[in-house]
């Protein structure tokens, strides 16, 4: 399989310009570790010169009527579902996963498309009661201006979708910095989206732009004056970073950081069901979600069982080249990420009972790219490591005894992403979605902790950064609120009740 070939042959199909010559930014596929081309980055200079290009965009832009603004999502929401099947396979061969997820991320481009339409319509504000007579308060909600949308390798489009569609709705511009790891994505989605922009007739120029290349590029875009909101999708020491140096010029942050992310599996659980949702929630996408589940805890009656069930399922699934129909776990991202898992599983061995998988496959065939067996260990504990986020399919599960110490140990790690319960209890449903329970921004009943439907906010606790995308009322972020008032009035009553009357 020419992986070169068929990546380049995708790009000029769908319209993309992209530098294969050998400079520049190199562009390789974790199925094989081979080049499949390159781009050529941004430096801080141009970045700020996209920038600068985004505000008389925003300042064109914020004028357009909401409706038809969201008439331009939908069309590029149309051109993006027409190219489904190469844009999946695209997705798949710049980041190893497997296809039935790369056509899975597509649908979600698509289907925030069809969100964000609608959007366009109810950009609602308040009517709010005055106490004064002859008054009328409501508030108003306004473009905010241009927003940095900066994504990771593991969502190379959707991450950024869930921003760029509702900021396009709510009348902003977008400087989209996608990881170096995933520049092809992004420039086949650049090129669909000008097509868009070409059949909308009011969309203005560098309404969004791509800035290509790693840390400098992103640094100048935060040093911005034009950048009135950054969304930042990676770990927590980046959002550390990008939140420190925001923070020096007042912009506002979306951060989606990190994840260490939990299941209670509770006495009454449907334990067929259970075994599905954390088959999946484990090892999707190799472990590379920032809602991998990398916990179990499980009561300690069926503790024993349950983990028979689940180490015949690891070694059981698939690994091997994403784009075959019978994958379901592909390679790692690279060799860093391989050398982590083990650093990880390495310093879990000495507490743990026993550890099933983790060790590389395929290496004979592919000796430059990284496929493991996801790993199951038998904990005795929730030791330091446990309570680490490690960017691979490990899965360490832990015996409770009372539901109370399952939330305790669930909630005792730094991160606060997904995390979910599966019982047939009500009370236990209930108390684990209550102020008492998961200190998680995602908690499910007998679902898994990945694959969020876009309708919901997306976002975190804690070092996940705290931050809200995609569904419910997550696009007031991309927009700035004004309280008015209004005094229909002859008379000038002050709050309060405040006299200040001449003598």
């Amino acid at each position: 399989m020419d992986l070169h070939a068929e990546t380049q042959s995708i790009l000029s199909f769908l319209g993309a310009l992209a530098s294969d010559q050998g400079e520049g930014l190199r562009v390789s596929s974790p199925i094989d570790g081979a080049r499949i081309g390159c781009v050529l980055p941004d430096d801080a200079a141009s970045a700020a010169r996209k920038a600068e290009q985004a505000e008389p965009a925003f300042r064109a832009w914020r004028s357009v009527p909401p409706p038809r603004r969201g008439e331009l999502v939908r069309l590029f929401g149309e051109v993006v579902r027409a190219q489904k099947e190469p844009l999946g396979r695209l997705v798949s061969i710049e980041t190893g996963k497997i296809l039935q997820e790369g056509l899975g991320e597509v649908q979600e481009v698509i289907d925030i498309c069809d969100f964000a339409l609608g959007l366009s319509r109810q950009l609602h504000g308040l009517t709010i009661a005055s106490e004064r007579p002859g008054h009328r308060m409501m508030e108003t909600w306004h473009p905010l201006g241009p927003v940095a949308v900066i994504t990771a390798f593991n969502f190379p489009i959707a991450v950024w979708a869930w921003n760029a569609a509702l900021a396009l709705v709510c009348g902003d511009s977008v400087l989209w910095k996608p990881s170096e790891r995933t520049p092809l994505t992004a420039l086949a989605i650049q090129a669909l989206f000008e097509r868009a922009c070409s059949g909308h007739g009011e969309a203005p120029a560098h309404l969004n732009q791509l800035v290509l290349g790693g840390v400098e590029p992103a640094r100048a875009l935060l040093d911005a004056p034009q950048i009135r909101l950054v969304s930042a999708t990676g770990s927590t020491r980046m959002g550390q970073a990008v939140a420190a140096q925001a923070a020096r010029r007042f912009q506002r942050t979306i951060l989606e950081l990190g994840g260490n992310n939990a299941a209670i599996v509770a006495p009454s659980a449907d334990l067929d069901l259970a075994q599905r949702a954390i088959l999946f929630a484990a090892v999707g996408t190799a472990g590379q979600r920032c809602t991998t589940l990398r916990r179990l805890i499980v009561h300690r009656d069926l503790f024993a069982p349950l983990l028979e069930r689940l180490r015949g399922l690891f070694q059981r699934v698939t690994v091997g080249n994403p784009l075959a129909s019978d994958t379901l776990v592909g390679p790692l991202i690279g060799a860093s990420a391989y050398d982590s898992m083990q650093q990880a599983l390495a310093r879990a061995r000495t507490d743990a009972h026993w550890i099933a998988g983790g060790e590389r496959v395929l290496e004979s065939e592919h000796p430059q790219a990284f496929y493991v067996r996801p790993a199951l260990l038998a904990m005795r504990a929730q030791t330091d490591i446990v309570l680490e986020e490690t960017f691979a399919p490990i899965l360490y599960a832990m015996p409770y005894d009372t539901l109370e110490e399952a939330i305790a140990l669930h909630n005792a790690t730094r991160y606060g992403l997904s995390s979910a319960i599966f019982t047939n209890d009500l009370r236990e449903a209930e108390l684990f979605l209550s102020a008492s329970g998961s200190d998680c921004g995602i908690a499910n009943v007998n679902i898994g902790t990945s694959g969020a439907e876009i309708g919901g906010a997306f976002g975190g606790e804690k070092d996940t950064g705290g931050g809200r995308e995609s569904g419910s009322d997550a696009w007031k972020a991309y927009m700035r609120r004004a309280t008015n008032t209004i005094n229909h009035s002859s008379q000038l009553p002050l709050a309060q009740g405040i006299r200040f009357d001449l003598a």
